[in-house]
């Protein structure tokens, strides 16, 4: 890949900083007390934002942290409005640029791509191969390591300016974080980061393992082959890549080589050539919500506005799996 200059202009001007607000307060509560106040003085805001970041004063705050149990435990960072505005300037100019330099198969966090299309190319694949290698990273996100990224992002870009800053957003750590290690999970930047990151390995299995059949959703990925003895050599050579290259390990336990009429276990359902299951445990965290939902709405904790959008956004998200009648038995 070519190495991108003179990209802090365009990051740090008043326009990309405006339309970063507004994608910012887009996936925020505006009652939340720092964007209301960002926003009740946005014009200054900005501009004082442009100032810091342009003669190099600009330092993040401090995260809030919180704790999530479902789908499994993870601690969850969440910036500052004001940081959150930056790491979106950021992204906007740098993001477009870095994903054309990702292979097709890769789908979290990119535009046109995404879950359900992941799940549909993993059925594809299952119709074409009778078997499939499924494997994770072990704590991915925070085992990154800063000067593997740093590195990568030295290969990408040649603005010093830029460089500095995401520099500086790399050693702004999650509380708790091993040092050099790491980078918060709830964060655009952190997506970011984890999707270029093993991008190495995606570019590894197409390029030197010249593998056809190949998915990435984030730290999960998939192969898919003709037997269980091409599965294992496929998984030695990308454990041995991981584990050099990119100072990572692969999951061992729930690292999977089986034939494809067992059903593939992929983003919390089960993929078959010809059907689409929700795993159970997926089935019975959305009962719990849905349970849960209802109850507030009867003591009065939610309107009904937010109850239907709430538990219609959980239908849309199992409509694409096969999953009619169960849909039909929840209202029932």
């Amino acid at each position: 890949m070519k190495r991108c200059g003179c990209l802090f202009k365009h990051i740090a001007n008043f326009k990309n900083l405006l339309e970063a607000a507004r994608k910012a307060l887009r996936g925020s509560k505006k009652f939340k007390k720092d964007a209301a106040e960002f926003y009740f003085d946005l014009e200054n805001q900005l501009i004082n934002l442009e100032m810091e970041l342009r003669d190099g004063t600009y330092r993040p705050r401090p995260y809030t942290t919180f704790t999530i149990y479902e789908p499994k435990r993870r601690k969850i960072c969440a910036a500052h409005f004001r940081d959150r505005v930056v790491h979106h300037a950021f992204c906007n100019v740098l993001e477009p640029l870095w994903d054309r330099t990702m292979i097709y198969d890769t789908y979290a966090c990119r535009k046109n791509k995404g879950m359900h299309r992941a799940v549909q190319r993993a059925q594809y694949f299952s119709r074409r191969f009778p078997y499939f290698l499924k494997a994770d990273i072990r704590k991915y996100f925070e085992t990154i390591d800063h000067h593997r990224l740093k590195k990568l992002l030295e290969r990408k870009i040649k603005d010093i300016d830029v460089l500095k800053m995401l520099q500086l957003i790399i050693d702004h750590a999650a509380p708790g974080s091993i040092d050099g290690k790491g980078v918060p999970i709830g964060t655009l930047t952190s997506q970011l980061f984890a999707n270029l990151y093993l991008g190495e390995l995606d570019h590894y299995i197409k390029e030197r393992l010249r593998i056809k059949a190949y998915i990435r959703y984030m730290d999960d990925f998939i192969i898919f082959g003709h037997d269980k003895e091409e599965m294992r050599n496929y998984l030695d050579n990308a454990r041995i890549f991981i584990e050099n290259n990119l100072l990572l390990e692969i999951k061992d336990d729930v690292t999977r080589i089986a034939p494809i009429h067992q059903g593939l276990p992929f983003l919390g359902l089960r993929i078959f050539p010809n059907l689409i299951r929700l795993q159970r445990s997926n089935l019975v965290r959305i009962r719990r919500k849905i349970v849960k939902r209802e109850r507030q709405f009867r003591k009065g904790a939610i309107d009904e506005d937010f109850l239907i959008r709430s538990v219609g956004s959980m239908l849309a998200h199992i409509s694409h799996a096969d999953t009619y009648h169960l849909r039909r038995d929840i209202f029932y």
